[in-house]
């Protein structure tokens, strides 16, 4: 049974056929209807997919399972919920420059217990600037001065009705992801696919956790890779699924995930194209996993280095989130794989130091320089 995907109309039949027991597939109109000179009405549509699954000429999109499914839906939601978050952060810190108080300035994010405990008091009546930096704690009682300096400004009643409206809608939206997160821990330790095996061969939810397991759960494999949280691996897994047969390679999943390499030639010009669009939630997760290893002293950390000189910010990291998604595959597809840091050094080990001093020679022979070479001692 063959199901056309038209924006989000097809789950609802999808769900129903797939419940029913039948075998479906969900194909993309793109390569169902680019047919030239066929006449274009619904039943001749239905017509023609059924003619071309008969035939197997339909390539069927990646459906995860229903306990996937599901499990996507919390994270999504999480995902929705952390931005509109973000966003109530944002509006508060407007509010606060709109009153001349500076406090972003000084700390590192808005999101501290000392910024809220200072906002917490304007709003409760406090105005004055050395009464508010007291309560300052940890490293910023450092900057108590430039404190005092941020905190002189116009606070008022209006401002403090709007402030107290938007902590109210950041601490609604913290309990809710909390409850969200834990949600999501019990759904994927309820997988059997995502536990770990002990080393006498028993496996359960908390099975996997010691030094000499047998076989690590899912989430602690892709823990292990730098710069993917507990919250990015739970992402990852309800977007990709733990059944990596459906990519048949490391591959397959790149492109499903539309992070490959794109080239387009026209004659003897080669050009590299965009990506694509792809899975947004995925292709989040695995942007701020790239970027935050690209700060590491590993080798993902090297390998965003060494290519950012060639082709730009972007582009490194977008080859960098490739990579770890190429890791997950591994990872996914051997249960028993575990995640071996190469090391910064890497490639520099790697490099024939022979050549590499051949190549410089005749660049300064080529400057008109006669070069010497002497050991070091």
């Amino acid at each position: 049974m063959t199901v056309e995907s038209t924006s989000d109309y097809w789950r609802i039949w999808f769900y129903l056929l797939e419940a029913a027991g039948l075998d479906v597939q969900l194909v993309n109109a793109r390569e169902a209807r680019n047919m030239p000179g066929r006449p274009k009405t619904d039943k001749l549509d239905s017509a023609w997919l059924a003619k071309c699954t008969e035939r197997g000429m339909l390539r069927p999109s990646f459906v995860p399972p229903a306990p996937i499914r599901q499990l996507r839906d919390y994270t999504r939601l999480r995902a929705d919920l952390a931005r509109d978050r973000t966003r109530h952060w944002s509006r508060l810190e407007k509010l606060l420059e709109d009153a001349l108080i500076k406090v972003s300035a000084v700390a590192s994010t808005m999101n501290t217990k000392s910024v809220r405990d200072m906002i917490e008091a304007l709003i409760a009546g406090e105005r004055s600037p050395r009464a508010l930096a007291d309560l300052a704690r940890g490293r910023m009682k450092a900057r108590r001065a430039a404190l005092i300096e941020a905190l002189n400004g116009r606070f008022d009643a209006h401002h403090a009705e709007l402030a107290r409206m938007l902590l109210d809608q950041i601490d609604a939206l913290s309990v809710q992801i909390d409850k969200l997160s834990r949600r999501i821990e019990e759904l994927i330790g309820a997988m059997p696919a995502a536990r770990g095996v002990n080393a006498d061969g028993t496996t359960g939810p908390a099975a996997g956790t010691g030094q000499d397991a047998a076989v690590l759960p899912a989430l602690a494999r892709l823990d292990e890779i730098p710069g993917i949280s507990q919250a990015g691996a739970q992402g990852i897994l309800a977007e990709i699924g733990l059944d990596m047969s459906r990519f048949p390679t490391a591959g397959h999943l790149v492109s499903w995930a539309r992070l490959s390499p794109r080239t387009i030639q026209s004659g003897a010009k080669n050009s590299s194209g965009k990506t694509g669009k792809g899975n947004p939630y995925l292709k989040g997760i695995l942007g701020e996993a790239a970027a935050a290893a690209a700060r590491t002293d590993t080798f993902l950390g090297e390998r965003y280095r060494r290519l950012v000189k060639r082709i730009g910010k972007l582009k490194a990291l977008v080859a960098v989130a490739r990579s770890i998604l190429v890791i997950i595959w591994h990872l996914l597809s051997d249960p028993a794989a575990r995640f071996c840091e190469l090391g910064s050094a890497y490639h520099a080990s790697r490099t024939d130091t022979q050549r590499k001093a051949r190549g410089h020679i005749r660049q300064l022979e080529a400057l008109g320089y006669t070069v010497t070479l002497t050991q070091a001692a």
